[in-house]
């Protein structure tokens, strides 16, 4: 394979890596790469490599967020015990069938989360006490089975909607909301990447390189998330999710 490829395949894992430990979404420029390219090889073959960088961004992200912000272990553990078997689900259901179908959805969807995080300029702000443990535990367990599932089956935009359901759901502010999502989005990952590994579906000399990328991105976006706080991730947010639904619209309606 020529080394440019490898290179600007990089700089997209670098990027992706960024802007994923801030608020999610990475994978709507790592994914589109991929695929672009690396056009001979089937996308699941694609998509299973690319989890691996996506898992080591992650990983650099999470370890410093980790540092800096207290988190709720026995809540944060549930979650990720539910999101790994059902990213692993959905990665199964991936290799049997086509997921365009899902797309309408998906832009009608992000249309509504981004007029409502515009609209409401406390969204996201604090963290709201008011949110019962017994309530707060089965939101946990639907948030991780359904955008878990979400990551295996598609992808791009899971960190996203990790954010914007544990705020909405869970009275999370955006920096609590990005930490815990970077630790179930591990989960999810995993789940992903033992459903390709099983499968033979990840080209290590491709992925490795992008893992280096992609982790650096993410050591360098969650220590300014950090440092910039709840109002500065709350309009790269908006920014991610205008930028997924342009994604999204493109390919629902030139495609």
């Amino acid at each position: 394979m020529e080394s440019y490829i490898i290179i600007f395949l990089c700089v997209a894992a670098f990027a992706a890596g960024f802007i994923d430990a801030i608020v999610g979404g990475g994978g709507l420029i790592q994914t589109p790469a991929g695929l672009i390219l690396l056009p001979n090889l089937p996308v699941s073959t694609v998509i299973g490599t690319l989890k691996i960088p996506a898992f080591s961004g992650t990983s650099f992200a999470a370890y410093q967020y980790l540092k800096k912000v207290n988190m709720n272990w026995k809540l944060l553990l549930t979650m990720m015990a539910v999101a790994l078997p059902s990213a692993f689900m959905g990665s199964t259901l991936l290799t049997y069938m086509s997921n365009d179908f899902m797309k309408p959805l998906l832009l009608f969807i992000l249309s509504l989360l981004a007029i409502y995080t515009y609209a409401k300029k406390n969204f996201g702000q604090h963290v709201e006490k008011n949110i019962s443990e017994k309530t707060l535990i089965l939101n946990a367990i639907m948030i991780s089975f359904i955008v878990g599932f979400y990551d295996g089956f598609i992808g791009p935009g899971t960190g996203s909607f990790f954010v914007v359901a544990f705020i909405a759901l869970m009275g999370f502010d955006f920096l609590h909301a990005s930490a815990n999502a970077k630790m179930v989005n591990l989960a999810t990952n995993f789940g992903s990447i033992c459903l390709f590994a099983i499968k033979g579906k990840i080209i290590w000399a491709i992925a490795l390189p992008m893992a280096a990328s992609n982790a650096m991105g993410g050591w360098l976006g969650a220590k300014l998330a950090i440092s910039k706080g709840n109002s500065f991730i709350r309009i790269f947010f908006l920014v991610v999710v205008v930028g997924t639904l342009i994604r999204f619209a493109y390919d629902v309606f030139f495609i």
